[in-house]
């Protein structure tokens, strides 16, 4: 007998079932208050989440503190969790939030989200651009940290975090247009920031 074979849709519902379900068995014994099972769960997470914190907010120990305070509020929330999308997805949710809500807390500026600045010229987003040589990961990664915050978060969670403008406007409040526009205004504030960079090993 030859085996069924499983349509596309099918095969791609499968698919995203397991994506879903990954670390089921830890995520349940943490809702029951597991310690060992929470510990897992800190450790297969914690990391991917400094980083993130790290992204959106430049500075070591505010990044401590988040990761800390977003860990609290995940298991304190994990009895709500139902599936609905991987549990590092749902992680990573709480993470930036907490992130975004320090960022506003402290009255960082959001450079330039207010919606008069939403246009972005059709040119702009579609022109390629010129790599910079002679740049290195550390590099880019500074002249991130020194993107203004507006810019940095919107860049961060689009290009880092894999958030679309879409996503990124529910979580900003902001339209998506303005989304766009901080992401294009800090593509082209990141290249200004390199070339600098680039001058100034090159006037050494």
């Amino acid at each position: 007998m030859h085996a069924i074979k499983k349509s596309p849709a099918v095969e791609h519902n499968h698919l995203k079932l397991d994506y879903a379900s990954t670390h089921r068995d830890i995520v349940e014994k943490c809702k029951r208050g597991n310690r060992r099972a929470q510990f897992e769960l800190y450790r297969l997470y914690s990391r991917a989440m400094f980083n993130v914190c790290l992204r959106m907010v430049r500075h070591e120990q505010d990044a401590e503190d988040l990761l800390q305070n977003s860990f609290i509020d995940v298991f304190s929330k994990l009895h709500t969790f139902r599936y609905q999308s991987s549990v590092g997805a749902w992680i990573k949710r709480i993470t930036v939030n907490n992130c975004i809500n320090h960022l506003k807390r402290n009255r960082l500026f959001f450079e330039e989200l207010e919606e008069r600045h939403a246009e972005v010229p059709a040119k702009a987003e579609l022109e390629p651009e010129e790599p910079i040589p002679g740049l290195d990961v550390e590099a880019v990664k500074k002249a991130v940290e020194n993107l203004p915050d507006g810019y940095r978060v919107v860049f961060t969670l689009y290009l880092f975090e894999g958030y679309d403008h879409k996503e990124i406007a529910g979580i900003l409040d902001i339209t998506e247009a303005t989304s766009k526009s901080q992401y294009s205004r800090a593509k082209k504030k990141l290249r200004e920031l390199l070339e600098s960079h680039r001058l100034g090993l090159a006037g050494k």
